[in-house]
């Protein structure tokens, strides 16, 4: 259901409120986690921008808001800068991985040391217009290689420390002084010998100062260095990435569809353990394929568009990995991966997220505004789900003023409190507040007006609260875009 006037696209959306609580797929809590409901009609990418910059996400078409302040395992927004991003050891070791294995054909001996993570989602069933009911499902967020957080190895380090002198040896004589490279001890003599040198012809002005470190000269090697070392051409296998868009009319998508939506059923029933009912066709389009996004194109953004895609992972002719992804106009956000389980020990969920922030890197030289990652929701209170604070440098969404706040400073207060203000200025606050509910958009009658309008034609309407909650939810600028739908 989308409307035009003037060719301008609506945002067509019904809001299910999020008073009752339901079972948290990470803490088993059975009625501890809330959220705000949306189900969206269609979408232009610039309203889902700005709602994911608010804290909202979706599953296919339900749009959903957690409610951070009363939720058992808060859910903030996470975004990674791209462009500054710098791969960690860890990540080094998944491409490593990948690249011995596209080489010399090697498998790594056993499982994936990455984590399958359940995330509760609600969903909204619409028929008639008439909201009939929320269910609540537990779906599956996208899979990492589940490499011990910088928290983890902090831990353990403190653990070893504790222990006695006996049960690990005396370690390293404290009185020896550090190993050092041979290379620069070779350069500390030859500065101190050229330094002698100078004293003895008698001029003591000339200091020479200290050369610079190796690691001080040396550039870091860029992502995209280390992700092609990863496809050699002379190799056993070969591996392509291909970006396909969400759409059945398009010739690509409609080829690979059935293989997709195999692969899906035996990664769901494989890793996570679902019944085959719970990973049909029907669900695998509901979940991944339906999108309220319209795809759009832009002179000023990239080639392929803005919407919802496909990037998938061909292994010497098949399918064997799947990306769920939607670019918008200043990002790239993951929706979800699945993968084929013979490959789970490759560590495919980081290798995923590293290719995804080398492509937000590759478009955004054809969109300048278009740099940032999106990994969904960072949980602190869930240490499975640390792993997405590990690409850095990163930010998570201030849950009261919508700023972005560096994560290293978000930490400590993490770690005191569940629920956290990021932003430390105590008079900031929404930039997108509400100040006039009557101002918000409505489809009423298939035609579109302000709620002002509306609540006179309705004469006096009882729903200004629920708009209200709406609106505040979204944003004073959103609720003047957005069509909120009234039956």
């Amino acid at each position: 259901m989308a409307t035009m006037a003037g060719n301008k696209s609506y945002t067509i959306v019904e809001y299910f409120g999020g008073d009752c609580g339901y079972r948290c797929g990470y803490c088993k809590n059975d009625e501890g986690n809330f959220s705000h409901g949306m189900w969206s009609h269609t979408m232009t990418v610039q309203d889902y921008q700005d709602l994911i910059d608010r804290g909202w996400r979706r599953s296919g078409k339900y749009v959903y808001k957690p409610k951070l302040d009363k939720t058992c395992c808060p859910q903030y927004t996470i975004r990674c800068h791209a462009l500054k991003f710098q791969p960690s050891k860890s990540h080094k070791k998944v491409l490593k991985k990948i690249s011995k294995f596209i080489s010399k054909g090697e498998l790594p001996k056993g499982q994936d040391d990455g984590e399958s993570v359940f995330i509760s989602v609600q969903f909204a069933c619409v028929l008639s217009d008439t909201f009939l009911c929320i269910g609540f499902q537990n779906m599956h967020e996208k899979d990492s290689s589940q490499q011990p957080t910088l928290l983890d190895c902090m831990c353990l380090r403190v653990q070893c420390s504790a222990k006695t002198p006996n049960s690990f040896g005396m370690g390293a004589d404290p009185g020896r002084p550090q190993c050092r490279k041979a290379k620069d001890l070779r350069k500390e003599r030859r500065l101190q010998k050229e330094q002698i040198r100078q004293h003895a012809d008698g001029d003591s002005s000339i200091v020479s100062p200290m050369p610079p470190t190796a690691a001080q000269t040396k550039q870091p090697k860029p992502l995209e260095d280390f992700i092609n070392e990863s496809l050699p051409d002379n190799s056993s296998h070969c591996l392509e990435v291909r970006l396909v868009p969400v759409n059945f009319e398009d010739p690509q998508f409609t080829a690979s569809y059935q293989r997709s939506v195999a692969l899906y059923a035996r990664y769901q029933m494989a890793i996570h353990g679902d019944d085959p009912s719970e990973c049909s066709e029907s669900e695998f389009r509901r979940f991944l394929c339906d999108s309220p996004l319209e795809a759009e194109h832009s002179p000023d953004g990239p080639e392929v568009g803005y919407g919802s895609f496909h990037q998938q992972y061909w292994l010497d002719g098949r399918i064997v990995a799947v990306g769920v992804i939607d670019i918008l106009p200043t990002c790239v956000s993951s929706v979800y991966f699945y993968y084929h389980p013979d490959f789970a020990s490759l560590s495919l969920g980081s290798y995923s997220a590293l290719r995804e922030i080398a492509f937000t890197r590759q478009l955004q030289k054809q969109s300048p505004k278009l740099s940032y990652y999106y990994l969904g929701f960072y949980i602190h209170s869930c240490p499975k789900m640390r792993y997405k604070g590990q690409y850095r440098p990163s930010d998570l969404l201030c849950p009261e003023t919508y700023a972005w706040v560096q994560i290293e400073q978000c930490l400590l207060q993490l770690e005191n409190s569940r629920y956290a203000r990021f932003n430390q200025d105590p008079d900031a606050g929404d930039p997108r507040v509400l100040k006039d509910v009557g101002r918000a958009l409505v489809l009423y009658r298939r035609a579109v007006m302000p709620y002002a309008a509306y609540s006179r034609k309705r004469k006096g309407s009882s729903d200004e609260t629920e708009v209200q909650q709406y609106a505040d939810l979204v944003g004073q600028d959103s609720a003047e875009r957005i069509l909120l739908y009234r039956a």
